[in-house]
């Protein structure tokens, strides 16, 4: 089934992007069943082991706000931004990003990583900016694009800059489908931030 768009005009930025709101939304949109929720993995294999002595703090991620909600983005061949029906991530995207980024340092082997306010003494802030991470109809593939900067927690100067992509065959434009290829490609880009910062 093709994705079927959803526009809605008179909702607040702040209503639209809350759980609540976001979940009735997908199933107000959809007119049947509520969505299904997917999640996204944590890389645990592949991992180069983080040696580094510095302690890394990462930020919940920016998006714009199509990429910042539970709804996951579907790009049409003639670039319009649709979303999957009756499908959504289990949290915003930008706070699983964070938490996922989190255990993949942990996983391969740096215990000096948390969020902020976890109250560390952090050498580094981890910054991530979501550019892409959609499903793209023409291509049947994945795509996942982050920005990434690491910047001293002392001076607030950006001590190293890259930016990271991946993409992975969707076969499928749907839930099941969709997102696993988006987990592959995202797994691409997790052990690519974690070779690079570790």
């Amino acid at each position: 089934m093709p994705p079927v768009e959803c526009r809605v005009t008179t909702l607040s930025r702040r209503r639209l992007v809350t759980g609540a709101s976001a979940a009735l939304l997908l199933a107000g949109c959809g007119g049947g069943p509520a969505p299904s929720t997917y999640d996204l993995s944590a890389v645990r294999d592949g991992l180069r082991r983080a040696g580094g002595g510095r302690t890394i703090v990462v930020a919940e991620p920016t998006a714009i706000f199509a990429l910042d909600s539970e709804r996951i983005v579907v790009r049409s061949a003639n670039g319009e931004i649709t979303y999957l029906p009756r499908a959504q991530w289990s949290d915003r995207l930008p706070r699983l990003l964070q938490a996922r980024l989190v255990q993949s340092f942990e996983n391969a082997g740096r215990a000096a990583v948390g969020r902020p306010g976890d109250r560390l003494a952090g050498t580094a802030q981890l910054l991530i900016d979501i550019r892409s991470f959609e499903l793209r109809e023409a291509s049947r593939d994945a795509f996942v694009e982050v920005a990434a900067k690491l910047v001293d927690s002392g001076s607030g100067r950006v001590a190293n800059a890259r930016l990271f992509g991946a993409a992975a065959a969707a076969g499928a434009i749907d839930g099941g489908g969709g997102t696993r290829a988006l987990d592959q490609a995202l797994a691409s880009v997790l052990r690519q931030i974690v070779a690079w910062a570790g």
